[in-house]
């Protein structure tokens, strides 16, 4: 029953955060940044600065790390827009969004790319904090509140996270304790609806937030399904790497169209290298391929089709 193989819980968890891997790596900056926060909670209560200790890490560290909605505050501090999707108040705070997180990760990473999901992660959560501060800026409501009002938590990462792998592969079913199996559009829905709904009763610059990461998960695997994908973007800030090659002048370059045995190599080659990848997943599964062959993979599946 276990992912990995390994006989109980530790050995699964030290064999996950062992992987050179962009989850376990979201799961450790987001618990490490828990703890850092937690343990300067302490040490300020301990050395009684006159702060209850019920808003300590609020004063100090999130005051500082949580992004405000108030424009000026922002100006000020412009990189919360970034260090508030890994901060968390509380364990059930961090405990929750980790689960999600490394549930919706896993799918993720079953049908695209770790930096798709590193980017979808970063990108979720800028959304999120725009949606934060548009609406605390333009509804009346939240009027009396923008001046002190912050967010935090990787919530609207992680749901953009989930909702992206959600819209990619809709009819994928997930167990859930208590319930069963459920296909990961319903689950995605009543994210959703909840989100919605409970604006109005309690924490709504974070439901706000939430909602703002879910339209990105969307709209990105939307468009990617068109064969356009944002992050591309990025590739042309890329480092391109200097090659040497070394021509052999009795080497005739390779503009001419292929011969038919040449054809035929390349077609075998590539078979054999498929027929390679996909014995190593029948015998370790999918999480034990590479960048490389995942991607190798992919390519081939979309010229089959």
């Amino acid at each position: 029953m276990n992912p990995y193989g390994q006989t109980n819980f530790f050995d699964s968890a030290r064999y996950f955060f062992n992987q050179k891997s962009v989850l376990p790596r979201l799961i450790l900056v987001n618990i490490a940044v828990f703890v850092i926060v937690q343990l300067t909670s302490l040490v300020l209560w301990l050395f009684q600065t006159g702060v209850t200790p019920e808003m300590e890490g609020i004063s100090f560290l999130m005051q500082w790390l949580a992004v405000p909605s108030y424009a000026g505050n922002l100006i000020e501090k412009p990189w919360t827009i970034v260090t508030y999707m890994f901060l968390h108040q509380d364990f059930f705070h961090i405990l929750f969004n980790m689960l999600v997180l490394y549930s919706g990760g896993s799918i993720f990473l079953q049908y695209l790319s770790e930096k798709q999901l590193f980017q979808t992660y970063l990108f979720g959560g800028l959304f999120g904090a725009l949606f934060f501060i548009l609406a605390f800026n333009f509804f009346p409501v939240f009027e009396t509140a923008n001046r002190q009002a912050i967010a935090l938590g990787a919530s609207a990462s992680v749901l953009a996270v989930m909702i992206a792998i959600a819209t990619f592969v809709p009819q994928y079913t997930v167990n859930l304790i208590f319930i069963g199996p459920v296909r990961l559009k319903y689950l995605a829905i009543v994210f959703l609806v909840l989100d919605v709904f409970s604006i109005q009763r309690g924490n709504p610059g974070g439901h706000i937030a939430h909602l703002g990461g879910a339209l990105w998960g969307f709209v990105y695997i939307i468009v990617l399904k068109k064969n356009y994908d944002f992050y591309a973007v990025f590739n042309v800030f890329k480092r391109r790497k200097l090659r040497v090659s070394y021509r052999n002048p009795e080497t005739k370059r390779r503009d001419r169209p292929v011969t038919d045995e040449e054809y035929n190599a390349m077609k075998n080659e590539y078979a054999s290298k498929v027929d390679e990848i996909l014995d190593k997943i029948s015998k370790s599964g999918y999480s034990s391929l590479t960048a490389k062959e995942k991607e190798f993979l992919f390519k081939m599946s979309n010229k089959s089709k």
